[in-house]
C-alpha cells in the first residue's frame, strides 16, 4: 500500500490530536500550590511587608538561620537582645506546601531560638518571619537548607 497526500495529512492530524488529548490528560492531573490560598486578602497587607522588610534592613545585622547537628539555630539582630519578641516564622517550601510549617516565636534573652530540624522534610525552605519589638513591626525573609 502506498501513502498519498491524503494518508499523510490523515496520520498528521491524528498524531496533532493525540498530543493534545495527552497534553489536556497530564495538566489536569498536575498540582499546584499557591503561596497562599488567600492570596488577594494578603496581597492588600502587602504594604507592612514592605515597612517591615526596611524596618528590618536599617538594624545593624540580619535575621540569620545555621543549622547545628538536629537544631536550626535563629539568631536575631544585637538590637533585638534583652527586648521582648513576639511573632512567627513560617517555613515555606515552595515545591510543596504539605511541608510547610508555621510556629511560634520564643526568643531568649540573647535573641536567639532553637527549633528541632527533625520535625521538618529535608529540603529547601523560605524562612517568612515577622516580629514586634516595642510596637514596631519588622519582616525577614531567609533562604534555608534543611538537612
Amino acid at each position: 500500500m502506498t501513502f498519498n497526500w491524503g494518508h499523510k495529512l490523515t496520520l498528521g492530524f491524528l498524531a496533532f490530536a493525540g498530543m493534545i488529548v495527552y497534553m489536556v490528560v497530564q495538566s489536569m492531573h498536575t498540582h499546584y500550590d499557591l503561596v497562599s490560598t488567600e492570596y488577594y486578602k494578603d496581597e492588600l497587607q502587602y504594604q507592612q511587608v514592605i515597612d517591615g522588610t526596611s524596618r528590618a534592613n536599617q538594624l545593624g545585622s540580619r535575621t540569620t538561620i545555621t543549622q547545628q547537628n538536629e537544631t536550626l539555630v535563629i539568631q536575631f539582630p544585637a538590637e533585638m537582645q534583652q527586648k521582648s519578641i513576639t511573632g512567627s516564622l513560617w517555613f515555606y517550601s515552595a515545591d510543596n506546601s504539605k511541608k510547610d510549617k508555621k510556629i511560634a516565636l520564643q526568643v531568649n534573652d540573647n535573641a536567639v531560638q532553637n527549633i528541632d530540624s527533625r520535625q521538618f522534610v529535608p529540603g529547601n525552605y523560605t524562612t517568612k518571619i515577622r516580629w514586634e519589638s516595642n510596637g514596631t513591626s519588622y519582616y525577614s525573609e531567609v533562604p534555608v537548607t534543611i538537612h
